[in-house]
């Protein structure tokens, strides 16, 4: 792998956790989630942050930036560090992209959560800073390690770590992120630099980044190796446990809201769609799935959730509406019992 020809300013490798020095406290510490409103209230394109769900599991880091630095190592034959100035002085990106939590990793995967924001985000490419590294043929994971500590679920971790396999490293749309939706990321978020995995579930983009790491193997910390393997159904023994990488096909209604009373027959029904490897149909039913009427999409910008219109023909009375999403890989959103099982809305049709 080759380095990249415009050299930036860097600096020389630090000592062993001499990086995580940067980190003052946790406040608030311990487990903390916030709630995204309700999905008919999450209709504008781009998610403000006060309506982007927070999902914090040890705590949130407060971070020193005169002393951050962010450090790549491992098997690199170039390791390196970073002061946040001369992170921002390396070309950056900018890309629209989803983010949706997973949902606890401690119970099985039914629940729709619909946890979820579309946003832009800010900084350098993960793969420019791999190819300034120079990984070795050796490397097939990439490590990253946040500065929050603690416990979650009673298990206790000195660090947030995750991984993710090189081949998906290299993908031009991972950033080393320093702002969202054109502002500074705030500590809540992760500030003041975070790793940003389109695509996949948050679990992933990994807050208060200090280290990345090229390895041979997986990171064995309990965020990779305890936390957030699915295996569903829990009972099944030829059913092998895998990471929680990418995001199923999944989709909601935010207009009509629930409850609503409509005129008809015509009524429009408004909602987005997301998946990872991009959404390719949706369908609208109120029949329960008997029929569907295939919406009208709009392209994806980036890995943003794209929008999605019907028009459906409806007696009075009270229906059950219901979206469904497919994947460009084919996989289709499940009617029921599953985490991305699809989104009903009840209506009343005047």
């Amino acid at each position: 792998m080759e380095m990249i020809e415009d050299q930036h300013a860097t600096a020389p490798p630090l000592a062993e956790d001499e990086e995580r020095s940067a980190f003052v406290k946790l406040d608030p510490a311990g487990f903390f989630i916030r709630h995204p409103p309700p999905p008919h209230e999450l209709d504008s394109f781009i998610t403000d942050d006060d309506s982007l769900f927070q999902t914090i599991h040890m705590g949130a880091a407060v971070v020193d930036e005169s002393k951050w630095r962010l450090v790549v190592s491992g098997l690199v034959s170039n390791p390196f560090s970073l002061t946040l100035g001369q992170l921002r002085n390396f070309p950056s990106e900018t890309i629209t992209a989803f983010m949706e939590c997973y949902g606890s990793p401690l119970v099985p995967p039914t629940k729709a959560l619909r946890r979820i924001g579309n946003v832009t985000w800010t900084g350098v490419p993960l793969s420019t800073l791999l190819s300034q590294a120079q990984p070795h043929e050796s490397g097939s994971y990439v490590w990253t390690t946040g500065l929050d500590r603690g416990a979650f679920a009673n298990v206790s971790a000195d660090r947030y770590q995750k991984d993710l396999p090189i081949s998906k490293a290299m993908n031009p749309e991972l950033l080393v992120a320093y702002a969202m939706n054109g502002e500074p990321l705030s500590k809540n978020r992760g500030g003041p630099v975070r790793l940003v995995v389109p695509g996949w579930f948050g679990t992933n983009s990994t807050k208060w980044l200090c280290k990345i790491e090229v390895q041979d193997r997986r990171a064995p910390g309990p965020f990779t190796m305890t936390f957030y393997n699915e295996k569903y159904p829990p009972d099944d023994p030829l059913n092998p446990s895998k990471p929680v990488f990418g995001v199923q096909p999944n989709s909601m209604i935010v207009r009509p809201q629930p409850d609503a009373k409509v005129a008809g027959p015509e009524v429009a029904v408004e909602g987005c769609a997301w998946s990872e490897d991009e959404v390719e149909a949706v369908g609208v039913s109120a029949d329960e799935g008997q029929s569907w009427v295939v919406a009208e999409l709009k392209d994806r910008e980036g890995f943003s959730w794209q929008r999605f219109r019907a028009e459906l023909k409806l007696n009075k009375g009270r229906h059950t509406l219901l979206a469904r999403s497919k994947g460009r890989d084919g996989r289709m959103q499940p009617l029921g019992e599953a985490r991305n099982h699809v989104h009903r809305v009840e209506i009343e049709v005047v």
